[in-house]
């Protein structure tokens, strides 16, 4: 519910009476709102903290220039439409990579159920806040803002579908004999007794996805009707596909590749430039929905959460839910999931379709 609060940006940006002051402002929005990218870095490669503040100054310097460059000194529309454009950029690819914290993403809280017109909505009240018709503009965010409140429930999965959170630590997905996997296929045995028929899993929870994990599988569930949406990796000699897969009784299928890996820690395309293939592959505009059980799914893997293209490319083709999975162990004591499930809750509840999630910590 605090998501608007993000409006207070662009209102920020256009009061600085400089630019060094807008850069400023667009550097501590950023910051703030990534804040737990060092600690989550250093958890997952080890002590010393400098890698995660490279990466988290070095994808603040994006949004910063963007921001930056295109403030001017001169109030009236035409600094909204220098904003408008900002926003654009840091939306939409090759920029919106690393387009975390979009103001954009509180029209889900103000504007639940709207869908285009809510974004559409919120994208103009943003724009005004960067005039002089600011006041307004915030007299009806906050206005928005107590009767969404007044009224809000978090989105539901569709009936029969089930997350399960797990709490595996960074031994999920990388267990080298089947007992992790018999863990696994307990908690989708509880899930499926107490009514699930669709059981999904965090990202990365089978690990190495191969015909002897496949099979194994398949076998499990070969005496029931429930059906398992998890995570896992398919590799190959140029790299591997971070993905979800679907098994079922005697079937089993890849059923989505992730669009946007998380960039420098998976995905790494300079590793192809010297003839590595260690790096995920970002299937950037590819698969944006799926249809598993007779439903058109926009899935979100992690990252994706983050992101704004990703999420809205997917509800370009009318989905009928999300499935959103991550694997946070690694951002353990920061603010990282916690951001992850508000901005999928965000979403499902502006375009007004069912939520399941599974994240592992």
């Amino acid at each position: 519910m605090a998501l608007p609060l993000a409006l207070a940006f662009p209102a920020l940006w256009a009061a600085a009476p400089t630019r060094m002051i807008a850069t400023a402002v667009s550097a501590a929005y950023f910051l703030a709102a990534s804040r737990g990218l060092p600690q989550g870095v250093m958890t997952f490669y080890g002590p010393g903290i400098a890698l995660g503040g490279a990466l988290w100054i070095g994808a603040c310097l994006v949004f910063v220039a963007v921001h930056g460059l295109l403030w001017s000194v001169r109030p009236g529309w035409g600094r909204a439409g220098r904003f408008a454009l900002a926003s654009l950029l840091m939306a939409v690819l090759p920029l919106g990579i690393v387009g975390w914290a979009h103001p954009l993403t509180a029209a889900g809280v103000l504007f639940p159920g709207w869908g285009w017109l809510g974004l559409g909505a919120t994208a103009m009240v943003m724009l005004a806040l960067t005039t002089r018709l600011w006041p307004v503009a915030a007299v009806a965010v906050i206005g928005a803002w107590l009767w969404s409140a007044a009224g809000w429930a978090p989105p539901s999965g569709p009936e029969g579908w089930r997350g399960v959170d797990t709490t595996m630590g960074a031994s999920l997905g990388r267990a080298t004999d089947l007992e992790q996997h018999r863990d696994l296929l307990a908690h989708v045995q509880r899930a499926h007794e107490a009514g699930a028929r669709v059981v999904v899993l965090p990202e990365s929870a089978l690990g190495l996805w191969t015909s002897t994990v496949s099979q194994v599988w398949m076998d499990a569930l070969r005496t029931t009707r429930v059906v398992v949406i998890a995570g896992a990796a398919v590799v190959d000699r140029h790299g591997y596909d971070n993905v979800l897969v679907e098994i079922a009784a005697g079937q089993a299928r890849v059923l989505y590749r992730e669009r946007m890996p998380v960039p420098v820690s998976m995905w790494q395309p300079w590793l192809s430039w010297i003839g590595e293939g260690d790096s995920a592959r970002a299937h950037f505009l590819a698969n944006p929905i799926v249809t598993s059980q007779g439903r058109r799914i926009a899935p979100l893997i992690c990252y994706e959460q983050l992101l704004v293209w990703p999420v809205l490319q997917s509800m370009l083709h009318a989905p009928d839910m999300i499935v959103a999975t991550g694997n946070g162990w690694w951002t353990a004591g920061t603010s990282i999931v916690g951001i992850q499930r508000a901005s999928a809750e965000a979403w499902a509840r502006l375009f007004g379709v069912p939520l399941v999630m599974a994240f592992n910590l």
